[in-house]
């Protein structure tokens, strides 16, 4: 379950200004409840913890299975934006930092960029390993994916014969149509459906996020039970709930006191993907009209060595929301020695975790103090139950904060701007009146 703290905003907001946003959150929350508002043909990540068949998950364990038979230990991941962040996020979480499970295939992600070294030194590792693909793409065109798949499949089938190549790659599109669907078909791909109803940056309770995650020898049952049990969790509609605070808070911070900035924080680098998953759900979902928070991030207390600055005495443009971690999964001491030139001995017996804990609550402090408003959400420790709360949360408030807002939170019409220049400068079909204009353009 996730636990919303808004305290640290006290001194920043009176409460008849908190209630009034209140109330602007609860008549949000019946709009999404009620799903009579914009983008409500892209509402079905809301029942997804509970409507995932049990079939699908297995058919992901199968996959998993004849990979280990096979001794594939690298599993390339082919996709961008909502179609690679939710799956990464949960991995490097649940994923011991330096160590490669002995357990599970190694997982990359590729096609999230367009950088040629990257992708070559994917195809450095692929040359190294026993190697299998995951393409997740609707339209199969995008420019992205589109490249790296392209590099990936010629690969394999070199390495491994058309034949097989069949049986190691697996495509997550369209149920009907587009280019991957057509391709898939073709070449015997196993494939999974992108439901119509569930944008990218909802996705990560799809087959999107499961495949990946089942791969990776986690436990996506318990991360859907959690996310049920959070979604029952938000069914109840007051004033209490944890997405109606969060969603009232930031928006009045927004909206009263000019806090145009949002920034996740996190005590635990474990969570660093989470942060990049939400900047992408938050910002492609209120970042319309002119409006919007702008979504960042920051690992602590790494970043109060470099951002740390700015935060205490920058321009008062920000608030922020620190995700804590009530227990750690590891627990580790600090010793006692004898010449204590590290000046250190003061700790000694203490847990590394009490120290962090301690960074973390004195942050807050000392960022009240610098005039940044500060709020919590809360799980009890990083774990596959908790991933998915969090990730129902989150979702389930962006939608409420956007309606609160006035924006269509399904939507990104803004998006295809720069894909629209890229075609014409890279002299795509279709778009030579573009490519001329752009070459005027840019040649004055």
């Amino acid at each position: 379950m996730v636990k919303v703290n808004i305290a640290g905003c006290d001194t920043f907001v009176k409460a008849a200004d908190y209630q009034k946003y209140v109330e602007k959150a609860l008549a949000a929350y019946d709009v999404l409840r009620d799903e009579n508002g914009a983008g409500n043909d892209f509402l079905g990540w809301k029942t997804l913890p509970v409507d995932i068949p049990e079939s699908l998950i297995r058919d992901c364990e199968t996959i998993r299975d004849e990979w280990a038979a096979k001794k594939i230990d690298l599993v390339v991941v082919i996709g961008i934006g909502g179609s690679y962040l939710g799956a990464r996020c949960a991995i490097e979480a649940l994923s011991h930092s330096f160590i490669q499970s002995d357990k599970a295939p190694r997982i990359v992600f590729a096609g999230n960029n367009l950088s040629e070294e990257y992708l070559s030194e994917v195809m450095d590792l692929a040359a190294r390993s026993n190697v299998a693909c995951v393409v997740i793409s609707k339209s199969g065109t995008t420019t992205e994916p589109a490249v790296a798949f392209r590099v990936v499949k010629e690969y394999i089938e070199k390495t491994y014969g058309k034949q097989e190549a069949s049986h190691r790659i697996v495509a997550i599109t369209d149920a009907v149509k587009g280019a991957l669907k057509t391709l898939s078909t073709q070449e015997g791909y196993r494939t999974f459906v992108v439901p119509d109803n569930v944008g990218g940056r909802y996705s990560v309770l799809t087959p999107v996020g499961i495949l990946p995650i089942v791969l990776a020898g986690f436990d996506i049952r318990a991360m859907l039970r959690g996310a049920a049990a959070e979604r029952e969790a938000l069914l109840e509609k007051s004033a209490e709930n944890p997405a109606v605070k969060y969603a009232a808070m930031r928006n009045l911070l927004y909206t009263e006191l000019g806090k145009k900035v949002e920034i996740l924080v996190t005590f635990n680098p474990k969570l660093q993907y989470l942060g990049e998953w939400w900047k992408q759900l938050y910002g492609e979902s209120e970042g319309k009209e002119n409006k919007g928070i702008f979504p960042a991030s920051v690992v602590c207390t790494t970043d109060l060595h470099s951002m740390g600055q700015f935060i205490q005495e920058g321009d008062r443009v920000m608030f922020e929301t620190t995700v804590t971690v009530e227990n750690s999964n590891r627990e580790l001491v600090i010793g006692s020695d004898e010449q204590n030139l590290d000046q250190l001995n003061y700790l000694a017996g203490q847990r590394v975790e009490h120290c962090n804990a301690m960074a973390q609550l004195g942050t807050k402090l000392a960022h009240i103090d610098g005039g940044v408003p500060q709020m919590e959400v809360g799980i009890e420790r990083i774990n596959e139950e908790n991933l998915g709360a969090l990730f129902y949360f989150f979702e389930f408030a962006c939608g409420v904060s956007a309606y609160t807002l006035g924006i269509n939170p399904f939507n990104q019409p803004g998006v295809e701007a720069y894909k629209k220049n890229m075609f014409a400068l890279l002299h795509k079909p279709g778009y030579e009146a573009q490519t001329e204009e752009i070459l005027k353009r840019i040649q004055n």
